[in-house]
């Protein structure tokens, strides 16, 4: 019988490793627009984000918009919408990504609250439902359909 892994690979699948914080987060690598950030692995939250301090760094052009967003222990936050990213995890790749931009220093406190570096932003169930995502625990990695 075949491995996981061997499985998902033969079935068109990339592997990309992730790596457990102290906080017992899974913390991955990607690039936006060509620009390499850290990263959360959320399932729980809806749409990738990437904290406002870093717009320039992945070259974001944003606009506002009327959602505000909770979750993490905040509510009520203002945001803004950017359209149109190329977002490559591994070598899996895809265009026309949509990302969320607000503050994401409350989570970045936390982090380091419990001598964890800070992220960029967080990878959502976005990004996981677009590639078909599947987490292996038990190996610490993620396999994204390409």
């Amino acid at each position: 019988m075949a491995s996981l892994r061997e499985f998902l690979l033969a079935k068109g699948y990339t592997r990309i490793r992730l790596f457990p914080t102290l906080t017992q987060h899974l913390e991955i690598t990607a690039k936006i627009n060509g620009v390499k950030g850290s990263f959360i692995l959320d399932t729980g939250a809806s749409n990738s984000c990437i904290d406002f301090n870093f717009a320039t760094h992945f070259k974001l052009i944003s606009q506002e918009s009327e959602v505000l967003a909770a979750g993490a222990g905040a509510t009520d936050m203002r945001t803004e919408i950017s359209k149109d990213n190329t977002i490559k995890i591994g070598t899996w790749k895809r265009e026309d990504i949509n990302l969320v931009l607000f503050d994401l220093s409350h989570v970045n406190t936390a982090l380091e609250n419990h001598n964890t570096p800070p992220v960029h932003g967080i990878l959502g169930a976005d990004i996981l439902n677009l590639g078909k995502g599947i987490i292996d625990y038990q190996y610490t990695c993620l396999y994204l359909k390409k």
